[in-house]
């Protein structure tokens, strides 16, 4: 009996379920770049789809479209069956459509509530009427078991529960439909598993949900339908739970990949090629951010810190490649210390480094494939011939990288900049892999990447290890981590809180430290 009325339930919500949001032939060029064509999607309402694709397969042009930061070149959307083209994201958030951006929109010194009602105020005869506002953010979240604060300050606040903001922000203004740019990028899985409960109850609650990400589990987890985006179109359309995570990795890349990292045994040396001991660094506002940390890493070992992005990893990388300044404490490669060294002894001694920021501080995006292969070995004797550089050597050297390192290039004359993400990442990693270093700093190495680019570097960072290379990684993804890493450290308020050897760490143990090891779930309204 239980069995038919359960039958009967779905069939009533399949045949009500109404199409809220629905492009017709979206399509979008920036030049020659053809980054969206022929675009067709349906949202329903109460549904949470997820759109997956490589870096650069058009993902955030067509968001920026429905959410009126860009206008298309042909096509139409519908919403609720209306014709709706916004001409800026505030149209777009007057008709019921929010965005929650990867970088969150907030300002740190005032309140959630003030944060929440900041450019709607409701108003009353004596200026703004924070009392009636402050109501409706505590019902708002009631509702939406949001549980928030709404007099704490947003610099006191979790990143987790900084999201819960961000997402009442869209709902105080009326959103039924969420985009979620890259919504658990800097969550702790504990914060993930909240963040999950939160969106499938604002699901239940018939709001309609389109997440983007490139977490292939979690698309499994939390979405009801998929789309496939690759070279600007749509390439597969499937119900979630009718494909598996290797299916949807091969049909965002368009060939087999293989998702687990092939960790070959390998041992490590006794010996301690690279330590930091009680080292202190300031941050840009002369507070310290790298307070007392210490560590050590072997030849052949990667070692892992994980930890909430914010808690002195930017400092700690900037010290040890010596662009910021170190207060106090020390850093040994090998058994000398580099405290005073400048970059460039730190590079010809075998220092190697892979930057967060890859356009920022990786690369010189205007200059040629060749010349950034070049930057940091300058002073190379195979790069100079009768005192001047010699300009044949360079493009030699590139053009071979650019064939060891599967790099998609026209040749090594092409502009940087001319190169996707996951091409300029192996670009960066070929140059400090070719300089063959002791020591290797790699951070963020896959940030932004596609499945396929992240299954790359992954092999090429195991077969470095390999060669009994030292690698010390400091990644937001608690996946890489484990995938890669030897030994774990996790990283709160500048410090290593807790270390563990691969084998003995889960997860959640790991995510209980990054927030100090007293992790909440909520704020009490």
């Amino acid at each position: 009996m239980w069995y038919a009325i359960l039958i009967l339930l779905i069939l009533r919500k399949l045949i009500v379920a109404q199409t809220v949001l629905e492009t017709l032939g979206i399509s979008k060029s920036f030049a020659k770049i053809k980054a969206n064509q022929n675009i067709n999607i349906k949202l329903y309402e109460g549904e949470i789809i997820s759109i997956l694709g490589e870096n650069g397969a058009g993902k955030s042009t067509l968001m920026n479209i429905l959410y009126g930061l860009y206008r298309p070149d042909e096509g139409r959307i519908l919403l609720n069956g209306a014709e709706f083209e916004a001409s800026s994201p505030r149209e777009a958030i007057t008709k019921g459509l929010g965005m929650v951006h990867q970088h969150f929109m907030l300002v740190e010194t005032l309140s959630v509530t003030q944060n929440i009602i900041l450019g709607e105020e409701p108003r009353s005869w004596f200026g703004i009427n924070y009392r009636k506002a402050r109501e409706d953010i505590i019902n708002l979240s009631k509702r939406y078991h949001l549980k928030i604060d709404p007099d704490e300050i947003i610099a006191n606040l979790t990143v987790g529960l900084q999201q819960r903001v961000e997402i009442l922000k869209a709902l105080y203004r009326k959103a039924r439909i969420l985009i979620l740019d890259e919504p658990t990028s800097v969550l702790t899985p504990q914060e993930i598993e909240d963040f999950f409960s939160i969106v499938k109850n604002l699901r239940d609650q018939g709001t309609s949900v389109i997440i983007i990400t490139h977490k292939l589990e979690e698309i499994r987890a939390i979405s009801d339908r998929v789309y496939i985006l690759r070279k600007g179109r749509i390439t597969g359309e499937f119900i979630t739970r009718d494909v598996s995570v290797v299916d949807l990795a091969n049909h965002m890349v368009g060939r087999d990949v293989i998702l687990q990292v092939n960790r070959t045994n390998h041992e490590t040396l006794d010996e301690i090629c690279f330590r930091i001991d009680d080292l202190k660094v300031m941050n840009n506002r002369g507070i310290p951010a790298v307070d007392g940390l210490s560590l050590y890493v072997k030849p052949g070992e990667i070692v892992g810190i994980a930890g909430v992005d914010g808690n002195g990893q930017e400092e700690l990388s900037e010290a040890v490649i010596g662009t910021r300044r170190i207060q106090d404490g020390a850093i040994h490669l090998r058994d000398q210390s580099i405290k005073h060294w400048s970059i460039e002894n730190r590079i010809e001694n075998g220092i190697g480094y892979v930057p967060a920021d890859r356009q920022k501080d990786g690369l010189i995006l205007p200059f040629s494939i060749a010349e950034n292969v070049l930057l940091g070995n300058q002073n190379a004797r195979s790069m100079i011939r009768y005192g001047h550089i010699n300009r044949s050597a360079i493009r030699n050297r590139a053009t071979k990288l650019i064939s060891r390192f599967s790099i998609v290039a026209g040749g090594p004359d092409l502009p940087a900049n001319y190169l996707s993400g996951g091409n300029q990442q192996k670009l960066i990693l070929a140059r400090e892999f070719d300089r063959e270093p002791d020591f290797l700093l790699v951070s963020q190495p896959t940030r932004g990447l596609d499945v396929g680019a992240i299954e790359y570097i992954h092999n090429q960072l195991i077969t470095m290890r390999d060669r009994n290379v030292g690698i010390l990684l400091i990644s937001m993804e608690l996946e890489e981590i484990f995938s890669l890493a030897d030994r774990i450290l996790v990283i709160f308020r500048g410090r290593i809180l807790k270390e563990f050897e691969r084998e003995e760490a889960t997860m959640n143990d790991v995510g209980f430290y990054m927030t100090g090891g007293t992790h909440r779930n909520s704020s009490n309204v």
